[in-house]
């Protein structure tokens, strides 16, 4: 141990451990784009197949015999679980079927799936903290307080699911919002240059798809919806519904009023774009004007100090140095 502290304390080994470590992150930092999977090509591939699903429902519809299954089952000890206790009808709320559709989540497999976790979670977190608090370490505290802990875990449990899907559909808001004025503007530029609002919703998601998966995911399904769906607005309210942001649902609103009532739609959707615009750069001066409470105690923790020492330092030198 000695002469492992005598190592770490020579320079030459502390310099060659610190370059080691700025060696390897810069090889993961380089590497993890190589290793990334294609992310847009997989959602991309799901929203083809709920296409696919529309066009086989709209072929039954019509009389069609023929019938392929694309989309993917749930698992079947999930099902057999949530079939047996029942779980879809004192855990499948609505509430939890728009935020699984919210989440880009679709289909029975991620219902199955969620209801689950929701009758798994809890009971692995009560059993995890109790064979933790009452055999592998106590803390000294009474059994009272051990058993709230493990009632702590239980309620955690409940809430995990939740916290999950309420998380992702924060990042899923937050990627289709920063994309969002772009595309308005690119959907603005195909209706003026003549195409229908199929093509137009086409040509935009796939220029969109670098910006946000999310939002080529959805605007693809709207685009599938338009074409097998017998009434358009519910092509453009799902679309509002899926996202569960305003400003997507300003657009919808444009669309179906444009659809009913013949409106111009170029003048709508320019205003909105610039609406979306002002709303972001609202967003981001209300995060600047933040910032300097959020600074007030690090400054004063961190910068105070270290300015008090700068200062002090050369009048105590000289003071020492006259006595």
């Amino acid at each position: 141990m000695s002469q492992l502290l005598l190592k770490l304390s020579d320079p030459q080994v502390l310099a060659a451990i610190f370059a080691a470590v700025a060696a390897a992150a810069t090889v993961i930092t380089l590497a993890m784009p190589l290793l990334e999977g294609d992310n847009l090509g997989r959602r991309m591939k799901a929203v083809a197949q709920e296409r696919e699903r529309l066009r086989i429902r709209d072929r039954e519809r019509l009389g069609s015999a023929g019938r392929v299954v694309l989309r993917q089952e749930p698992k079947a000890y999930m099902k057999r679980v949530v079939d047996q206790f029942k779980l879809g009808d004192w855990l499948g709320t609505e509430t939890a079927k728009s935020q699984l559709v919210m989440a880009g989540f679709r289909g029975s497999g991620a219902e199955v799936t969620f209801l689950f976790f929701r009758l798994v979670a809890p009971i692995a977190f009560a059993l995890f903290a109790a064979f933790y608090l009452f055999v592998l370490n106590d803390f000294g505290q009474p059994a009272i307080l051990r058993i709230a802990g493990v009632i702590l875990a239980l309620y955690l449990g409940i809430k995990a699911p939740e916290l999950f899907l309420k998380n992702v559909i924060e990042k899923r808001q937050q990627s289709i919002r920063k994309a969002w004025p772009d595309s308005l503007d690119l959907l603005l530029i195909c209706v003026e240059a003549g195409m229908s609002i199929e093509q137009a919703f086409r040509r935009v998601s796939e220029e969109v798809g670098s910006q946000s998966v999310a939002l080529a995911e959805e605007l693809t399904l709207t685009t599938a919806e338009l074409s097998y769906l017998q009434e358009r607005r519910a092509a453009y309210e799902n679309l509002a519904k899926r996202t569960g942001l305003d400003a997507v649902k300003s657009i919808t609103t444009a669309l179906v009023q444009a659809e009913k009532y013949g409106t111009p739609l170029g003048q709508a959707l320019r205003v909105l774009a610039q609406e979306s615009r002002d709303m972001r750069m609202m967003e981001a001066e209300k995060k600047a004007a933040g910032l300097p409470p959020k600074l007030t105690v690090p400054m004063i923790l961190f910068f105070l100090p270290v300015l008090f020492v700068v200062i002090m330092t050369p009048a105590v030198i000289q003071v020492m140095a006259i006595r």
